[in-house]
């Protein structure tokens, strides 16, 4: 180890702190060029010997001076950064500032290379500190319960609460009120080398006033602050030549002494050296004592790394205070090690370390940035997104559109003048639900509903259409049974949240399906019909089916009943999908140019078509690879609750692959498609939890995380849904730009009415969707209102305006 020390010039301590700085980056320069190291990029560890607090390793904002510093614009400021910016205004130096390292962990540090035993350090020097390993259960202000942590106690500040009140002397009190700092550092003052020579001068001087020193003679340089000092201190107490130094020191002094002198300023140094030894010892047993009751341990076997010019100097410091610790703590088997290298090897060893997390987390975020959107690849989306919606419309391009633009034949939203009572049937995931609703208008306008929610199991999901439809058919009748209503033939709205092509209110063949559902002999053939056969089969009741709706038209339809501005319906739950009010002259694929028709974008497809690859990741191939229709809903893979999670999985894999989670283990649970639900992504995004409870729900699916390991999740999670939102937002602003120019609009005020859990339940996903609409969409003002009952409502809704035009 190579090392070169360079004084830091009086001014400097009291000047301005950018000057300071400046001199420190002016001798980090010398020093490379000197040794000739200065061509290969180097990290370098900021060893910083006062108090900062430090939310990483390498930030720290001074929390005060100590030890007569007080370099100005300094206090409150990331020193980290100061140094940083002092080596830039320099020149000529090419490190990286990686760990800012107090000495007293430094001292830790360095004597636990050669000592693993070695968990606390101690700084009996200039200043006085002390460090230990404190288990991270313990630490509030640091999230996580697993393992340790290094804590800087800054014990210096011990007592400025009134706590060493009854042991402080008015000598103390003089020479604190004569510092730089009164009231602060106060056990620093009664312990440190910088003042205990200063102490003994006060003594020395209050004695020889009183005549009990020198004939009561009082020369210059007694009654000079600074005159005496700990160094003298400890050539007055050495063995042999202690009483001969003794006299020397003091006739240096201006001092004619006796050898009755000599013997009582050889004592009074004693007192003072041996009370900062019997402190320190009270202070470091304590420690001592919280280790080994945090560890529930009858005895504890421990190292204390120590250094500091007066443990280091002083002939009988070290072994005063081994004593006394050993006095106060006689179940601690305790051993000291003093640090030959100082802090400086153990600040070395922590940058070794800051180096090796830096390139780790440089792994992490380039692996992250793959799913990053900028302001410009937003805008593509949306100018993309803009180009399917007109393909979908029109007649020649409407085939190979990966956006269909389904009509819905649903021509306006609902005027208030709705009533009577309906059934409605919401089918779109893995439960489906039915509904009686009643619908009252005029002035006691509302409407009320009764529903029920039945299951539907995956073997029904994906077995034949005919057991699909017979399933729902029982549930109808049970519910039915229920409501006391199986000889009522109502009418029926059909909520089917699946893509199909409409050619009238009550006529919808599926397109695909998607979510999961996989049923046979669907494909292709009219769900109407089907439901209508499956209602025969049964024999048991009648229903007048007159409208089939996507659910996100449903949705737009129970926001439009109470806010007739709502032209604008979005799904962002299990599924993705957007439905808004199109001018009919703009739907090739309906005759008829008057007036609006609701159009079901199924924008879940978009990308189909390979529009949108530059900004789908590796991660949403293997998504997409391993779903049930690879190379379909592209767009909803990378925005649907349905997907998300299995989206993080695949980053989680790839980065424990690499030895960057999970300790490089992949485990059975990891390798389970589905068992990251995005419900999980909700939960762990959620500002109120802490690490510990994201480390409980990783536990919960089999995955044994460290607090680091959830940190890395947490940000995966926040990353995928973020883009998520981001990709949302974009396709909207496409829509509600349309809208806006389709009416020749400079301005438009437009609601979009909203269902799904992952809009409802995730904590950021709904801030994220608007903020990203009005950036992209400016001239557009959107609101955005819940849809309170789901789209089964609304499904009643368009039968009552469906039975309003027959």
């Amino acid at each position: 180890m190579e090392s070169e020390t360079y004084p830091i010039p009086e001014e400097l301590l009291n000047g301005r702190g950018t000057e300071m700085f400046d001199h420190v980056a002016e001798s980090l320069k010398d020093f490379l060029q000197k040794k000739h190291i200065n061509q290969k990029r180097k990290a370098l560890g900021f060893t910083f010997s006062f108090p900062c607090g430090q939310s990483k390793i390498d930030e720290g904002v001074l929390l005060s001076w100590s030890k007569n510093y007080k370099a100005r614009g300094v206090l409150g400021t990331n020193v980290v950064q100061s140094l940083r910016q002092a080596i830039d205004r320099v020149g000529g130096t090419n490190v990286d500032v990686l760990a800012l390292v107090n000495d007293t962990v430094g001292t830790m540090m360095t004597c636990g290379y050669d000592d693993q035993r070695c968990e606390v350090g101690v700084i009996i020097g200039t200043g006085t500190n002390a460090c230990y390993m404190e288990e991270l259960r313990h630490i509030d202000l640091v999230e996580g319960d697993e393992g340790r942590m290094c804590i800087n106690t800054e014990w210096g500040a011990f007592g400025d609460d009134g706590a060493l009140d009854d042991f402080i002397t008015h000598f103390d009190r003089e020479i604190d009120a004569a510092s730089t700092n009164p009231g602060k550092q106060l056990f620093e003052k009664m312990v440190s080398g910088m003042y205990m020579g200063e102490l003994v001068r006060l003594i020395l001087l209050k004695m020889a006033k009183k005549g009990l020193l020198f004939d009561g003679r009082v020369s210059n340089a007694l009654r000079t602050k600074g005159k005496f000092q700990t160094k003298h201190i400890t050539l007055i107490e050495q063995y042999k030549d202690g009483l001969k130094n003794t006299r020397e020191i003091l006739t240096e002094l201006g001092l004619s002494p006796s050898a009755d002198d000599c013997l009582a300023v050889q004592h009074v140094s004693t007192i003072v050296s041996f009370r900062s030894a019997n402190l320190c010892a009270a202070a470091l047993a304590a420690i001592l004592t919280r280790i080994r009751e945090n560890r529930k341990l009858k005895s504890l076997r421990i190292t204390v790394g120590v250094d500091g010019t007066v443990y280091r100097t002083h002939p009988q410091y070290p072994k005063r205070l081994h004593k006394v610790v050993r006095r106060l703590v006689p179940e601690c088997h305790v051993r000291f090690v003093l640090s030959e290298s100082g802090s400086s090897k153990g600040a070395a060893m922590v940058t070794a370390v800051a180096q090796r997390l830096a390139a780790q987390r440089r792994e992490i975020n380039d692996t992250l940035a793959l799913l990053s959107l900028s302001p410009e690849n937003l805008q593509q989306v949306r100018d993309k997104m803009r180009v399917e919606l007109e393909r979908g419309l029109r007649k020649d391009s409407h085939r190979t559109a990966s956006v269909k633009m389904l009509p819905s034949f649903v021509y306006r939203t609902p005027d208030g003048t709705e009533r009577g009572k309906y059934l409605a049937l919401d089918l779109g995931g893995t439960n489906f639900r039915v509904l009686v609703v009643k619908i009252r208008s005029g002035i006691r306008k509302s409407v009320r509903m009764y529903n029920k929610i039945y299951a539907i199991p995956l073997e029904i999901m994906q077995g034949t259409g005919e057991e699909l439809f017979d399933h729902i058919v029982q549930c109808i009748s049970d519910f039915l049974d229920y409501m006391g209503m199986k000889n009522t033939r109502l009418p029926l709205g059909f909520t089917f949240s699946f893509p199909c092509r409409q050619t009238g209110i009550d006529k919808g063949s599926l397109v695909s399906w998607t979510k999961g559902f996989k049923a046979t002999d669907c494909e292709g053939n009219d769900v109407v019909e089907m439901l209508r056969e499956a209602i025969k089969r049964r024999n048991e009741f009648d229903l007048d089916i007159v409208a089939v709706v996507n659910d996100t038209v449903g949705t737009m339809m129970t926001c439009a009943y109470e806010d007739p501005k709502c032209e604008i319906g979005l799904i962002a739950g299990t599924g993705s999908n957007v439905c808004y009010m199109e001018e009919m002259r703009n739907i090739e694929m309906v005759e008829g140019d008057e007036g609006q028709m609701c159009v079901n974008t199924e924008w879940g497809g978009f990308g189909e078509n390979d529009c949108i690859e530059d900004i789908r990741t590796r991660f949403d191939r293997e998504v997409d690879e391993g779903s049930l229709n690879n190379g379909k809903q592209r767009f909803e893979k990378m925005t649907s609750g349905m997907y998300l999670g299995e989206i993080v999985r695949q980053i989680l894999i790839d980065l424990t692959r690499r030895g960057l989670l999970f300790r490089g283990h992949i485990t059975e649970p990891l390798k389970t498609r589905g068992i990251f639900e995005t419900k999980f992504l909700s939960q762990i995004e959620s500002d109120r939890l802490a690490l510990l409870q994201v480390r409980s729900i990783l536990q919960q699916l089999g995955l044994d995380s460290t607090c680091d390991d959830s940190i890395i999740v947490k940000e995966v999670c926040g990353t995928v849904s973020h883009r998520a939102a981001q990709l949302c937002g974009a396709g909207m602003a496409a829509i509600v730009d349309k809208i806006r120019e389709n009416r020749g609009l400079n301005q438009i005020n437009i609601t979009v009415g909203v269902d799904g859990t992952l809009y409802k339940l995730h904590p950021h996903f709904s801030r994220i969707l608007k903020d990203t609409v009005k950036a992209l969409a400016p001239q557009c003002d959107v609101e955005f209102v819940l849809s309170e009952d789901g789209s089964g409502k609304g499904a009643a809704l368009i039968t009552a305006v469906a039975r309003g035009e027959t």
